[in-house]
């Protein structure tokens, strides 16, 4: 008899420039690590050489919009060929650092895109491939913005106005509507150890399935 290996399961993480959502991935990390989960941790745009590469071009070289949304499903789709779909095929989990939720957000909704361009390359590019459950990191866009001037230099979308944020942290809640069973929203103001035992009681649900 032939053994075949359970299918991983694909983690994402998403919300705006300053939410806190990549506070969170150590300990993620180191969560389902100590449960003896085999883990590819990964980011978008990036999580490949070439990835990497078009990442600083992405977040800081001005573009056009038709650019942008089509350089990012070109990482993405590097990235689930050389990194993604591999690692779930080989029964490791993958926790990304945003996925395609982000383009509707940031694309489609914070550039005014709209949802059609991206519902056409996301079915070019994943047609079979969704996340098996994201978190949505969110928060009060004053407060994500004084977290940011504080970290470090920011990048062209964390420099944006405040019309843009509005637009992108709304296009990812009609997401959460559109998909109420993938998503769990996090409220990203709370204390860090409130936002980890919440986070670590949704694993070990993710854990027994």
């Amino acid at each position: 008899m032939h053994s075949t290996t359970k299918r991983g399961l694909f983690l994402t993480l998403e919300g705006v420039d300053g939410a806190g959502k990549s506070t969170h991935i150590p300990f993620m990390t180191d969560f389902l690590t100590q449960r003896g989960i085999e883990l590819i941790v990964t980011r978008e745009p990036g999580g490949t050489e070439l990835g990497e590469q078009l990442r600083q071009m992405l977040l800081h070289v001005p573009m056009g919009l038709k650019t942008e949304a089509l350089l990012m499903f070109a990482v993405r789709n590097e990235h689930i060929e050389k990194v993604i779909e591999p690692a779930l095929a080989a029964g490791k989990w993958v926790l990304c650092d945003r996925f395609t939720d982000a383009s509707f957000a940031y694309q489609g909704g914070g550039r005014q895109l709209g949802t059609q361009r991206i519902e056409q390359l996301e079915r070019w590019t994943h047609p079979q491939l969704q996340p098996d459950h994201t978190w949505l990191f969110d928060l009060d866009l004053a407060i994500a913005q004084e977290r940011l001037r504080r970290s470090r230099e920011m990048d062209r979308f964390e420099t944006e106005h405040e019309d843009f944020f509005k637009r992108t942290q709304q296009a990812y809640h009609v997401r959460v509507q559109q998909n109420p069973q993938r998503f769990s929203v996090v409220d990203s103001s709370q204390r860090i150890a409130a936002i980890e035992h919440e986070l670590s009681q949704q694993l070990d649900v993710l854990l027994t399935q």
